[in-house]
């Protein structure tokens, strides 16, 4: 059973606990005092370093353009939320782990992130552990569908066990049946494989290799040797940055790029640069999937507050974070999380009114109206697990134009 169905118990007995010792603090300066309407500050645990620091800019971007809305509309319960504090995950555990504790000191009353799923994985204890709301707008792994986080962890971004559905469709409707797998040899990496695997098979293609790697290494020529041997239709790479040079020995293995099909760790304009400085058209016809949003208003909104930000990947999701956080606690009158967290899953049920901004949600609370918050990203509707339950998928290439999106393709967990 998921560890969210115990959430009314956990809620209640955390409201006690902290209405007896105030998070171990006696100033309730945003920390837990469930008066309401004391200040509401949040923690972002992001890449500022490390192998995906490039998803780092759009994240902390997102969850600053989220807070500018927020206080543009007067604040939560009418305080306005001071400046993010910041720790860097560093693709590293025990660094993550000492953000995430720093964190937790300093009293957030919510933290934005981990970006990497792993990363969540070395967090979560400390920082759900401590009663703190936490949630990620790039978690994709599945197995954070039943961590024990006592309900306090949430995503906005859907799980692998969607993605890659999408993934063996994509690769299914391109025309290919035999398809090699590589991945990293972590549970992100293994994990999106397995529900690769089965949804290509239910397609009636075969997997003719199912490889993974040590994400550490400095040369994959085990991984690129089987899959050049076996002469597969397709590859489809589960891969983060490291990725590019994987990519790069499988191009000189002789695999074309429009066999190549990749996930969201590698959506990056830059990618043929990285590949190959001197050719970085080797990467045209590579095809890749990844949660996205058709949102234009979003992103130029976005881009006018940050006009050198030229990454977007889970903005959209992460602005989701901090949006459906802040309505949880308009809805719960509360900045406290063991008030608010109850609140989460009801602020997008689609039984409520539709809205699509924190005023106007806010306001439709204000006037006793149950709300079902649409996001930036597409519809949110938490499910018992803090996962969404739905989502929108961009397939993107890179071509003779450089990297383009071809389509946007809205799922369900139906």
């Amino acid at each position: 059973m998921a560890s969210k169905k115990v959430l009314g118990l956990t809620a209640a007995t955390a409201a006690l606990v902290l209405g007896l010792t105030a998070c171990g603090s006696d100033s309730g300066d945003g920390g837990g005092d469930a008066s309401g309407g004391d200040e509401f500050t949040f923690g972002a645990l992001y890449p500022q370093t490390g192998s995906l620091s490039f998803l780092g800019p759009p994240q902390i971007t997102a969850a600053q353009y989220a807070v500018q809305e927020i206080n543009d509309a007067g604040g939560i319960l009418g305080t306005e939320v001071p400046a993010i504090i910041e720790g860097d995950e560093a693709g590293d555990n025990a660094q993550a782990n000492e953000a995430a504790n720093a964190l937790v000191a300093d009293e957030v009353n919510a933290v934005i992130g981990a970006a990497a799923s792993g990363m969540t994985q070395a967090t979560y204890d400390t920082i759900t552990g401590a009663e703190i709301v936490q949630c990620s707008g790039s978690n994709t792994a599945a197995e954070l569908s039943d961590i024990e986080d006592g309900g306090y962890y949430f995503r906005t971004a859907p799980s692998d066990a969607l993605s890659s559905i999408v993934m063996a469709r994509t690769i299914a409707d391109a025309g290919h049946q035999n398809v090699a797998l590589v991945s990293r040899g972590d549970d992100y990496g293994r994990g999106y494989a397995e529900g690769l695997q089965t949804e290509l098979e239910s397609l009636g293609a075969q997997v003719t290799v199912n490889e993974t790697y040590d994400p550490e290494a400095t040369t994959f020529d085990s991984v690129v040797n089987a899959v050049s041997g076996d002469e597969p239709d397709a590859v489809a790479l589960i891969a983060f940055e490291e990725g590019a040079q994987v990519i790069a020995q499988l191009l000189e293995s002789g695999i074309e790029g429009d066999q190549l099909f990749i996930t969201d760790g590698l959506n990056d304009t830059g990618l043929g640069e990285t590949v190959n400085a001197d050719d970085p058209d080797s990467v045209n016809g590579i095809t890749g999937v990844a949660p996205s949003a058709d949102n234009p208003e979003f992103t130029e909104g976005l881009t006018a507050f940050n006009e050198e930000l030229d990454v977007f990947q889970f903005a959209p999701q992460v602005y989701d974070c901090v949006t459906a956080i802040a309505l949880a606690a308009e809805a719960a009158d509360s900045v406290a999380p063991s008030d608010y967290v109850a609140e989460l899953p009801n602020i997008s049920r689609p039984e409520g009114t539709e809205c699509g901004s924190f005023e106007e949600c806010r306001d439709l609370l204000a006037d006793g109206e149950e709300i079902d918050y649409q996001g930036v990203s597409g519809n949110i509707d938490f499910d018992d697990n803090g996962d969404p339950t739905a989502a929108t998928f961009e397939i993107f290439h890179f071509g003779d134009d450089g990297h383009e999106i071809l389509a946007y393709e809205e799922h369900n967990v139906e």
